[in-house]
């Protein structure tokens, strides 16, 4: 197994994993293969979290999906992913009121084939990093965050950072969507 985490510049994986969309008996799952925002030409952000049952998990998921119509605006697509079980997924969901009205799947990536290829599966616990992807409509991964296990992500800072490349300038630190690029820069040397 590698620690090398697939960086930007890199096209993501392929994959095909199984995935839970609903609670709704009969419609929970559903398949997800790496062509699902590409073949609509979107973005796509797709973060993972170490367990399902856990407790900083469920507060990422949920402000993620607070902020799913700021994706949508963005023509980006989410999926949120861990290695646990499909099953696992859907009994979560049901059970924790905040994962109840996901608006993005769930994706399980049981075999944790996807998390390792990414270079995000842990040594020791053998579950997923907290990693965020974004991943352009070409498929070209573009920025890469990951954290510790213990520490949740700020996910204003993934909104912000799709801001950024969707300009396709140069933003300055602290730069937020709406604020002026850097047009027109003169590297000097001296």
């Amino acid at each position: 197994m590698s620690n090398r985490i697939l960086s930007i510049g890199s096209q993501f994986p392929a994959f095909k994993k199984k995935a839970v969309v609903s609670i709704e008996k009969g419609k929970e799952l559903t398949e997800i293969t790496n062509e699902y925002a590409s073949a609509k030409g979107k973005w796509m952000v797709m973060f993972w979290w170490p367990k399902d049952f856990t407790f900083v998990c469920p507060t990422e998921i949920a402000e993620f999906n607070k902020k799913h119509g700021e994706f949508t605006d963005r023509d980006a697509v989410l999926i949120g992913a861990s290695t646990d079980s499909e099953y696992v997924h859907a009994a979560w969901r049901r059970d924790h009121s905040d994962l109840r009205d996901l608006k993005f799947p769930m994706l399980a990536d049981t075999s944790k084939s996807l998390a390792e290829e990414l270079g995000i599966l842990d040594q020791e616990e053998k579950v997923a990093l907290r990693a965020t992807f974004i991943i352009d409509p070409q498929g070209i991964i573009r920025w890469v965050s990951v954290y510790d296990l213990n520490v949740g992500r700020n996910v204003q800072e993934v909104v912000r950072v799709l801001d950024a490349l969707q300009t396709d300038e140069l933003c300055p630190c602290n730069w937020q969507g709406g604020q002026e690029t850097l047009k027109d820069v003169e590297l000097t040397m001296n």
